[in-house]
């Protein structure tokens, strides 16, 4: 019977409280070994993010150390409890023997091989989000409306989750709020002007506002990103301008 070391990982506190995430990777490992005939000696479970190198992780650490002291091979319930980045998970195995509870039969060789193709396929994923999302930014500063509204979403989701990570946040959207609400009670006479003059372009407002004289809350003048905020906060469109 061979001796594995249990490596559970969640990267939030969500997940610790939740203890789904524990849980479930615990579950992978148990029916893991009683399919390959591993006796877990100890079991390691910490909150940290996957961005840190294992070596650099206090019970990750306990757990590669484990490992040499009982002749034992490092066991996590998926790859990716290892780290999302290639070079983490090449680091460990030049440390310890490596095994991963979803696919118990592939040697170290192999699992580097998953990992490069993981780390391969979520830079795809990044870039395509990224080039879409420019695309969506570049409709919405052209003036579409049905960009403008999903940018708008976005934007309200965004700010939604940073008002909420803490208290600090909290305080500082409503700061960021009131000091928005006494420039816009200056501004939006003027913005609601240049809309019903039947601009269509958020150049076309800058400029409309910039020849007005007026300026944002950092004293700069007027460009497509900044008329797009100002709308969003106003709840002002295009298409209500018409």
């Amino acid at each position: 019977m061979k001796n594995v070391i249990a490596y559970i990982r969640v990267s939030s506190g969500k997940q610790e409280r939740s203890g789904l995430g524990i849980k479930a990777q615990r579950e992978y490992i148990a029916t893991a070994a009683k399919s390959n005939g591993w006796n877990v000696v100890a079991e390691f479970v910490e909150t940290v993010s996957g961005t840190i190198a294992p070596a650099d992780r206090p019970e990750c650490s306990k757990a590669i150390a484990a490992c040499k002291e009982h002749n034992a091979d490092f066991v996590v319930a998926k790859l990716d409890r290892v780290g999302r980045d290639v070079e983490h998970v090449a680091g460990l195995m030049k440390r310890v023997d490596v095994k991963v509870a979803t696919m118990p039969n592939a040697d170290n060789f192999a699992l580097h091989l998953f990992a490069a193709l993981a780390e391969q396929e979520r830079e795809f994923i990044a870039q395509r989000t990224k080039d879409a999302m420019a695309a969506l930014q570049r409709d919405a500063d052209a003036g579409k409306a049905d960009a403008v509204a999903k940018v708008e979403r976005r934007t309200h989701g965004l700010e939604k989750g940073r008002g909420k990570a803490t208290g600090r946040d909290g305080k500082a959207t409503k700061a960021a709020v009131a000091k928005a609400a006494a420039l816009n009670a200056v501004v939006r006479p003027h913005l609601e002007s240049c809309l019903y003059n039947k601009l269509t372009t958020l150049q076309a407002v800058a400029d409309c506002l910039n020849a007005k004289g007026l300026r944002t809350s950092r004293g700069s003048e007027f460009n497509p990103t900044a008329v797009r905020r100002l709308m969003l906060a106003l709840k002002l469109s295009f298409e209500k301008a018409a």
